[in-house]
């Protein structure tokens, strides 16, 4: 586990913010709070585990507090600023810009704000495409769309090549929205910045519908695709039901953690099997979960299986890495191998069933954020603008023990987060679907 490595070896884990330089500025800002840099977070939040570092008279891990500083590096009437969305598309990447776009102006009053078009292929002198000039009043209604305004897209770009597209366009401060990937590249970006010389604020906005990076616990997006899912998981279950035999499959995003997945299925007690990444299983041989399923029913006369993308990729046969243009291991289709294994399985039995399979993943990506999420995205903005106007650079902002933080990239990036198995969330699927109790049967028989 991440945490006990953290505890056990703090030092192996560098939670300090880079600055570019000391605040010259007063903060623009009538009535704000502000935050100094010596306010820190906390990793861990049990007493045990905080006392556990007292004791061994080591460092508490903690994270800076993200918020409005009282001086700030960067001068709001020269300041220039780009957004950029980067990845797939997730719920939430409009509000973000909107967010981003009101404070900047609003509270900071910043006049020169571009959107960046394309990902990052729009800080390239091969670009097609200007930045499009963004302000509060030709945004205030973007967040009722899904996708972003900008456009979006996947592959990496030669950082110093950004660096000099940023300073040909007199840009200081760049917000990249974006998962892995993205923070990777903004870390480049940042790092090409530095080399150069050159006093550029480089912000990262968590994008990751799966809701796995690192030392953040929460992402935009995630709580609106946990809803979409559960009003498809209810259609499968219908479709389940109104058939003998019936089986409804359902894929849900998660190449490598089961957060979208499991909380799904948590949320919809209609699921009789949850399958994730982080637990193997097999569609043949001893304890199979086609005999599983054959046991279910049997005793209910329908069944529906919620599956992540990335579960059971080691029961492909001969299956060669694919990557796509982010470096991200592309996953074959474990849908389409649940039913054909199921169909084979129940073929041989002489069972007749119904099996229904649905993919919602484009669909759950491109619908507009819920209330909760909007929310989140504007604070997530808020904390970011604070952040890159205070001078702070190669962070992502972070949500941690239910505070905002600043979390190095490099930190954010260092690897997935995933479902623990001895946690609330895991411990609750396994209850509420009984799922390793039929299993145990199924195996018993």
């Amino acid at each position: 586990m991440v945490y006990d490595n953290v505890l056990n070896n703090p030092d192996n884990f560098d939670f300090q913010v880079q600055q570019l330089g000391p605040g010259k500025y007063n903060n623009p800002i009538k009535d704000e709070i502000f935050v100094g840099d010596d306010e820190r977070i906390a990793f861990a939040s049990q007493i045990k585990n905080l006392s556990r570092q007292f004791k061994a008279n080591g460092p508490i891990p903690s994270f800076e507090k993200a918020g409005a500083r009282r001086k700030i590096f960067h001068d709001p009437s020269t300041t220039r600023v780009g957004i950029v969305t980067c990845g797939g598309l997730c719920p939430g990447l409009n509000n973000v810009i909107q967010g981003l776009v009101n404070v900047l102006e609003q509270s900071y009053g910043i006049e020169h704000i571009f959107g960046i078009r394309y990902g990052y292929k729009g800080l390239t002198p091969d670009s097609k495409h200007q930045p499009i000039h963004l302000t509060a009043s030709n945004v205030d209604q973007i967040h009722q769309q899904g996708g972003t305004i900008l456009g979006s897209s996947r592959g990496n770009q030669d950082p110093e090549e950004m660096v000099k597209e940023l300073q040909s366009r007199s840009i200081n401060l760049l917000f990249c929205i974006g998962g892995d990937g993205t923070l990777k590249g903004a870390q480049a970006i940042a790092k090409a910045a530095n080399q150069s010389n050159a006093d550029i604020s480089v912000i990262g906005v968590p994008k990751t519908i799966d809701n796995d990076l690192g030392f953040v616990e929460k992402t935009f997006g995630f709580e609106t695709s946990v809803q979409i899912s559960t009003d498809i998981i209810s259609s499968a279950y219908s479709e389940a039901k109104g058939a003998e035999n019936g089986i409804g499959i359902v894929k849900l995003m998660g190449r490598d953690s089961g957060f979208i997945t499991a909380t799904a299925s948590l949320a919809n007690s209609v699921v009789d099997f949850c399958l994730i990444p982080e637990i193997p299983f097999q569609i043949t041989g001893p304890g199979n979960i086609c005999e599983t399923i054959q046991k279910r029913l049997a005793e209910k006369n329908h069944a529906v299986i919620v599956v992540a993308e990335g579960a059971g990729q080691d029961l492909f046969k001969n299956n060669q890495t694919r990557i796509d243009a982010s470096g991200n291991i592309l996953k074959d289709d474990i849908g389409e191998l649940l039913k054909q294994g199921l169909s084979d399985h129940f073929d041989s039995q002489k069972i007749p069933i119904s099996i229904k399979y649905l993919d919602p993943s484009y669909h759950i990506r491109s619908v507009a954020a819920n209330a909760s999420d909007s929310v989140f995205c504007y604070l997530l903005a808020e904390y970011a603008v604070h952040a890159g106007m205070s001078g702070k650079t190669n962070l992502v902002i972070g949500y941690w023990n239910n505070f905002f933080t600043h979390v190095p990239i490099q930190l954010a990036t260092r690897e997935r987060r995933i479902v623990e198995l001895d946690s609330a969330l895991w411990r609750g699927v396994a209850s509420a679907t009984q799922q390793n109790q039929t299993a145990r049967e199924s195996r018993n028989h």
